[in-house]
């Protein structure tokens, strides 16, 4: 069960503009990276509107939900529906690890400590920072497994990628991408799409066992914010899809590596 400390304070008083535009800083800057900017917006919904730990993880796990739903019809229309079913066991391989890693993920962020989860949180930006480096600076290669390889080693990344989704409160799209690239060489298109259509079904997951709780009570009471922090972020999506080539790779991606580095030390003296 949440310790008080961990789902205070319960509702935001924040003017709906300041909501609206944070939302829409964020993202921009998921836009411009083709990523949903939840990993930007967890430390935002702690260090500026004050969240505990475990709250801001819900309220940027529902957040992340929206964006994804509003997103997976763009994608599939720019990815025909046709060329993903011809993936569709990679999909299904990465959810049968996926699903049991969002439920054990959104289980531990329950149970921990306020002060380890900051901490938890702080490690996994640090790992953000790195998966952002790699798949949007780096050529991701592929390990060329054998089918009896894949399926295994599948479902144990889709698990830990399944864990990292729930505690965050992010779709793993930052994750899921290299993976689907690295273990099963599909192109770095098609993974996009189909990462959403293992994010999508992993967070309602992860949702069902938040609520669970009287964790899940602080979406309720903070229903308008989230909506309009979601809407901000999906119309600086928008915005930030249109950008895209404005800012050469090689300053953005290292420059958004090193925003998620000074989040993640900010989140480790948090107490």
């Amino acid at each position: 069960m949440a310790t008080d400390q961990n789902i205070a304070p319960l509702r935001s008083t924040h003017p709906v503009p300041l909501v609206f535009r944070a939302g829409a800083i964020i993202g921009v800057l998921g836009g411009m990276i083709g990523l949903g900017g939840a990993e930007f917006r967890l430390p935002l919904l702690i260090g500026l509107f004050g969240f505990a730990a475990l709250s801001a993880v819900i309220l940027n796990k529902a957040m992340s939900l929206v964006v994804v739903l509003v997103s997976l019809p763009a994608r599939l229309a720019a990815v025909p529906a046709s060329a993903l079913a011809e993936h569709w066991t990679v999909a299904v391989n990465l959810l049968v690890g996926s699903l049991l890693g969002a439920w054990a993920g959104a289980t531990w962020a329950v149970r921990m400590r306020s002060s380890t989860l900051y901490k938890v949180l702080a490690a996994l930006m640090v790992l953000m920072a790195a998966a952002l480096l790699v798949t949007h600076v780096t050529t991701v290669g592929t390990l060329s497994l054998a089918l009896w390889a894949q399926v295994p080693i599948g479902v144990v990344a889709g698990f830990g990628i399944g864990v990292v989704a729930a505690i965050m409160g992010v779709a793993g799209g930052e994750l899921l991408i290299p993976t689907i690239v690295l273990l099963f060489a599909v192109d770095i298109k098609t993974a996009g799409s189909l990462s959403l259509l293992v994010s999508l079904p992993t967070m309602l997951v992860a949702f069902a066992r938040y609520s669970r709780d009287g964790s899940f009570a602080v979406l309720g009471a903070n229903l308008r914010f989230t909506l309009v922090m979601a809407g901000g972020s999906v119309a600086g999506a928008l915005l930030g899809g249109l950008l895209v080539g404005v800012f050469s790779d090689l300053v953005l991606i290292p420059a958004l590596a090193v925003i998620l580095l000074i989040s993640s030390v900010k989140l480790a003296r948090h107490n």
